[in-house]
């Protein structure tokens, strides 16, 4: 695919792709937060919302390698990824709708689960995409799009929590009602080819089992890869995952806390703009991955030890900046150098659900974690522990030996 497609493809893949990090940027942090805050009173709030995301991020984990491997092996005319993309944002977004009438802890994670299976059924298959339909070439400048909408979706998405703490219902049908708009434009807009006469190996279950971790062996690459994204988005999420609780208890603003969300999306944005749109096509002109996504997974590290040194609003507005600028980039590029170490091509969704536990299983580990980090310790002992993961994740990246 080249020229005009292309193009056309990567304009509908940035609001598909916005559209559904716009719920996990407003709603685990922010309006979750809120509505368990508001059923269970401030002291179990911390206890609750680790036990809602943990369990939350589980289901997604093991959504996302499933929900490839169904995609791989979809023969249909529309292909193997639009009617997963499709009816994954429906079911999330159906599910989330709900979410806003449930009154209890046990009935909040049950619909929080099928949030996050339905949009991770929908986002396997569209990271795919990439690996199917995007040149080498071009993958730099795709990834970056993808980052960029991804990071911007996750900072909007707490502006737009911030803004309608108060109305979480109607911050629910939004989330839900983009998401199913952006992903149907996506599908219809760019068409698949017919998937019904691509040969089809039979399914083996101990052989998919045993394609769910990356094997340091057969495809060591992948396996740093893994790690390093691993480790990156542990980094991300000890801090991020608790901004509203720290900026309430560590940085003392209590209830003017959710006033001050904005801000910090904002200083993120500023960060990750240039970064990504300056990283992504760069690494595509250098046809150089590694120091980029090196770099950035270095500053992520360090920028977390800002608010140990100042614990103070400005000092959470640096480190969202310098986060945001070390996320923007390794957003814009990782996706790239994840495309180009990927062990088998007739497996690129399950591959790609793959190495999404790397993403998703920091949420699960991080509420428990961070949780047990401030009863035990206090908040200010997530911010080492958070940049000691950036810079493993950097190490990690530096053992790819197949991509510059």
């Amino acid at each position: 695919m080249s020229g005009r497609p292309l193009r056309r493809m990567m304009v509908c893949a940035g609001p598909a792709t916005l559209s559904i990090a716009l719920v996990w940027g407003a709603v685990p942090g922010i309006l979750l937060a809120l509505q368990i805050q508001r059923t269970v009173g401030e002291g179990a709030k911390v206890g609750s919302l680790a036990l809602v995301t943990t369990v939350g991020a589980i289901v997604a984990m093991v959504a996302q390698p499933v929900a490839g491997a169904v995609s791989d092996r979809t023969r249909t005319r529309f292909g193997r990824r639009a009617p997963w993309i499709a009816a994954g944002a429906l079911t999330g977004g159906t599910a989330l709708v709900a979410m806003a009438f449930m009154s209890s802890v046990p009935a909040i994670l049950a619909a929080w689960c099928f949030v996050q299976l339905g949009y991770n059924f929908a986002m396997a298959p569209l990271s795919a995409v990439m690996p199917d339909r995007v040149p080498v070439a071009r993958r730099g400048q795709y990834s970056a799009v993808l980052g960029l909408s991804s990071m911007c979706g996750s900072l909007f998405g707490q502006i737009l929590g911030s803004v309608l703490e108060a109305r979480i219902t109607l911050a629910y049908v939004l989330l839900a009602a983009f998401s199913a708009v952006a992903t149907a434009v996506f599908v219809t807009l760019n068409p698949d080819r017919s998937s019904r006469g691509l040969p089809q190996e039979p399914f083996r279950a101990r052989e998919f089992l045993r394609g769910l971790l990356p094997n340091p062996r057969k495809h060591p690459d992948f396996f740093w890869v893994f790690v390093g994204r691993l480790c990156t988005f542990q980094s991300y999420f000890l801090v991020i995952g608790y901004k509203l609780y720290i900026l309430q208890d560590y940085i003392g603003l209590g209830d003017g806390a959710i006033g001050k969300v904005p801000a910090l999306a904002v200083a993120g944005v500023a960060g990750i703009l240039p970064a990504t749109l300056i990283c992504g096509p760069l690494s595509d002109r250098l046809g150089r991955r590694k120091p980029f996504v090196v770099a950035s997974a270095s500053l992520i590290g360090c920028a977390m030890l800002v608010p140990p040194a100042a614990p103070t609003l400005t000092g959470m507005l640096v480190m969202a900046f310098l986060v945001g600028a070390g996320f923007g980039c390794f957003q814009g590029v990782d996706t790239a150098l994840i495309s180009q170490v990927l062990p088998s091509h007739e497996s690129f969704a399950r591959d790609l659900g793959v190495i999404n536990i790397a993403a998703a299983l920091p949420q699960a580990l991080a509420p428990a974690v961070a949780a047990a980090v401030v009863l035990g310790l206090g908040y200010q002992a997530l911010f080492p522990a958070a940049a000691i993961f950036g810079v493993l994740g950097a190490i990690a990246v530096l053992r790819v030996r197949s991509v510059r």
